[in-house]
C-alpha cells in the first residue's frame, strides 16, 4: 500500500504540469465571411497560456485593424465553448481608406508634406489611413532636425467626413525659438583639434541642432588616423543652453614603413640589394599636422630623398598649407631637386583641393658630357589637384576602401638659354570590391605623362618596384608616358592574415629613345598583422611583352609597416 501510494506521489508531480497547464484554444470570427478572412489574414494567435492571454491578444487585434482603417470596429462578448475553446465576434463595419489632415502652414513646410502626399490643399492634405503612424513619426523627426527636439504631434477632432474619409486636424506642440549648440565639450581626448570640428565634421556652436545629423558627422572621425570615437554624442539640455558632448580618443598615428628586396643580377649573377624608409609621423603635436620622411637606396645606385610636410586650417581657416621636398640622384650621372608649396581646402572628409607651385632644378653631374639627353634646367608649374579617400576604420589590414588623386601640372622649362611650355599629368586611383566578407579584388590604377616638344633623360617619369609594377627593379624604368594597373584577388584567412595574387600589367613611351614597351608581372604575396606592425611578404616575376619568361627576372619584396 505504502509502495503504491510513494509510486502515484511520482506520477503527480511528474505529470501535474502538464495536467493544470493546459493550453486554451481561441477564435475569431467576422459577421460575414469576408470579414472573417480579413481577421484571419492578420495571422493572430490562436492557442494560449491562460485567459489574460487571451484578452490581451484581442486588444492587439482591435489596434490592428483600427490602424488599417476599421476604426468601428465592435467587440462582441468572449463566449466559453468548453474548458479549453473560447470564441468571439468582431464587426469590423465600414473601412475608412482616407483621411484629411488640417494643418498650420506656419507650422509646417508644403515641402516636407510633397515628400509624403500627393495631394496637397492650402490648409490640408490626403493620406492613407493605414500609413498614419508612420507619416506622423516621419513629420516629427523632421521638425525635430530643425532645432525643436521635444516637438509632440498628434490628430485632434477625428470625426467620419464622408462614406470613405475622415478629417482631423494636425496639432505640433514645441518650442518657440529653435536649440542651437551652444557649446561643444571633449571628453577623452581633451586636446584634439578644434579646426578638425568646424571645418572637417561641419560642427560648430551657433549651429541649429541636429542630432541625427550630429550622429552622421562625428562617426566620420573614425577616417581620421589620431582619433577614434569612443561612444555615441551625448547632449545637455537646459532651459537657455543646449551642450553637445563628444567623447574621443587619441589613436596611434604615427607609422614606420620599410622593406628588403632582393633579386639576382643578369650580367653579374650575384644576389642584390635594395630598401627603403618611409616614416610618418601624424598629430604629434595635437594640431592635426603630418610630417613624412622617405629615403629610398636601390640597386640601380639611385637615391631618393622625400620630405613632405601638411599643415591643416591654418588661423582656424579652412585652408591648409603643404610643402613637400624630393631630392633624386642617379649614381654619378644628375641630380634633381623638386620643390612644392600647395595650398589645401578640405571640402568635407571625403574631399580636398589643391592649388600651388612645383619647382624643379637637375644637374648634370657627368664631368664629359657624353650624354646628350642629360642637361641642366629649371622648370616652374602651376599645380592644380583633386583627392578622394574613402576609409574603412573597422578593418585593420586594409583601412583604405579606396581613392583617388589627379594632379595636373603646367609651366615652362629653361635649359641652355631656351624656354620650352610643358605639361605634367598624373592619376593614382585604387578601389577595393568585396565579394564576400573573406574574398575581395583589388584594383589599382597609376599613371602619369609628360607633354613637351623636346625631352631629357634627368626630367623623364621614373616608375617599378613594390609600389609600381611588381617583378622590376625600384624606379628603373623611365619614361614619358607610362600607365599601369595592378590587380590582387585576396582571401582573408582571419582578421589579421590574408593571401593575394600578383597580375600587374604596365605601358610605357619614351620618347628620347622612340621606344613603346608592354610589361607584366606575376606573382602572389601575403600579410600578417602582428603585434610590431602589418608584415608582408611579396613574390613577382617581371617580363616584357616580347621576353621570354625568366626565373632569374624574380623579385621578393619583404615590408614592414609599424604604427606607434
Amino acid at each position: 500500500m505504502k509502495k503504491t501510494s510513494f509510486l502515484l506521489l511520482i506520477i503527480y508531480i511528474l505529470f501535474s504540469s502538464v495536467l493544470f497547464c493546459q493550453n486554451l484554444h481561441f477564435k475569431i470570427d467576422g459577421n460575414t465571411k469576408h470579414e472573417t478572412n480579413i481577421i484571419d489574414s492578420l495571422s493572430y494567435t490562436k492557442t494560449h497560456a491562460n485567459y489574460n492571454s487571451i484578452k490581451h491578444e484581442l486588444d492587439s487585434i482591435q489596434k490592428r485593424l483600427f490602424k488599417i482603417g476599421y476604426i468601428e470596429n465592435k467587440l462582441k462578448e468572449i463566449i466559453k465553448i468548453n474548458d479549453s475553446s473560447f470564441e468571439t465576434k468582431i464587426h469590423l463595419k465600414k473601412k475608412f481608406n482616407t483621411i484629411h489632415i488640417y494643418y498650420d502652414k506656419t507650422k509646417i513646410k508644403r515641402s516636407l508634406l510633397e515628400s509624403i502626399s500627393k495631394n496637397i490643399f492650402d490648409d490640408y492634405f490626403e493620406l492613407e489611413f493605414s500609413k498614419i503612424e508612420n507619416t506622423l513619426n516621419f513629420i516629427n523627426s523632421k521638425i525635430s532636425n530643425e532645432g525643436l527636439p521635444f516637438s509632440k504631434l498628434r490628430l485632434s477632432n477625428i470625426k467620419v467626413k464622408d462614406t470613405s474619409n475622415l478629417s482631423a486636424n494636425l496639432i505640433i506642440e514645441s518650442e518657440i525659438r529653435k536649440r542651437v549648440i551652444s557649446d561643444i565639450v571633449i571628453k577623452g581626448y581633451e586636446k584634439f583639434p578644434r579646426s578638425y570640428l568646424k571645418h572637417y565634421l561641419k560642427i560648430k556652436p551657433s549651429q541649429v541642432f541636429n542630432l541625427s545629423k550630429i550622429k552622421s558627422k562625428t562617426s566620420q572621425l573614425n577616417n581620421l588616423k589620431f582619433a577614434n570615437e569612443i561612444k555615441p554624442p551625448e547632449v545637455l539640455f537646459s532651459k537657455d543652453s543646449t551642450t553637445l558632448y563628444l567623447y574621443l580618443e587619441k589613436a596611434k598615428s604615427n607609422s614606420f614603413d620599410g622593406f628588403l628586396g632582393f633579386g639576382t643580377n643578369e650580367e653579374t649573377n650575384q644576389l642584390e640589394f635594395d630598401g627603403f624608409l618611409n616614416l610618418n609621423l601624424t598629430n604629434n603635436l595635437n594640431f592635426g599636422e603630418s610630417f613624412k620622411l622617405l629615403y629610398k637606396s636601390d640597386e640601380n645606385d639611385q637615391k631618393t630623398f622625400q620630405a613632405d610636410l601638411t599643415l591643416p586650417y591654418l588661423f582656424k581657416s579652412p585652408i591648409g598649407l603643404d610643402f613637400g621636398l624630393r631630392i633624386f640622384k642617379k649614381d654619378s650621372s644628375f641630380t634633381t631637386v623638386n620643390q612644392a608649396l600647395k595650398l589645401h581646402y578640405q571640402i568635407n572628409s571625403k574631399h580636398k583641393i589643391y592649388a600651388g607651385l612645383l619647382s624643379t632644378e637637375s644637374n648634370n653631374l657627368l664631368t664629359e658630357n657624353t650624354s646628350l639627353t642629360i642637361s641642366d634646367y629649371k622648370t616652374q608649374y602651376y599645380t592644380l589637384a583633386y583627392e578622394f579617400t574613402k576609409a574603412q576604420a573597422y578593418n585593420l589590414l586594409f583601412p583604405l576602401n579606396s581613392k583617388l588623386y589627379l594632379e595636373t601640372n603646367f609651366g615652362e622649362r629653361k635649359a641652355l638659354n631656351t624656354q620650352e611650355k610643358q605639361t605634367h599629368l598624373a592619376i593614382d586611383a585604387f578601389k577595393i570590391f568585396y565579394l564576400n566578407r573573406k574574398n575581395s579584388v583589388f584594383l589599382r590604377l597609376n599613371g602619369a605623362s609628360l607633354n613637351s616638344n623636346t625631352y631629357f633623360e634627368n626630367e623623364l617619369l621614373r616608375f617599378g618596384g613594390i609600389n609600381s609594377i611588381r617583378g622590376f627593379e625600384e624606379n628603373s624604368l623611365f619614361s614619358s608616358l607610362f600607365g599601369l594597373i595592378n590587380t590582387e584577388y585576396r582571401y582573408q584567412l582571419n582578421n589579421s592574415i590574408y593571401v593575394h595574387s600578383i597580375i600587374d600589367a604596365a605601358y610605357f613611351e619614351n620618347d628620347i629613345l622612340n621606344t613603346k614597351e608592354k610589361l607584366f608581372g606575376y606573382g602572389f604575396g601575403f600579410g600578417i598583422l602582428t603585434q610590431a606592425g602589418l608584415f608582408r611578404f611579396n613574390y613577382a616575376n617581371g617580363k616584357s611583352e616580347n621576353q621570354k619568361f625568366k626565373l632569374s627576372n624574380s623579385k621578393i619584396h619583404i615590408s614592414l609597416i609599424a604604427n606607434f
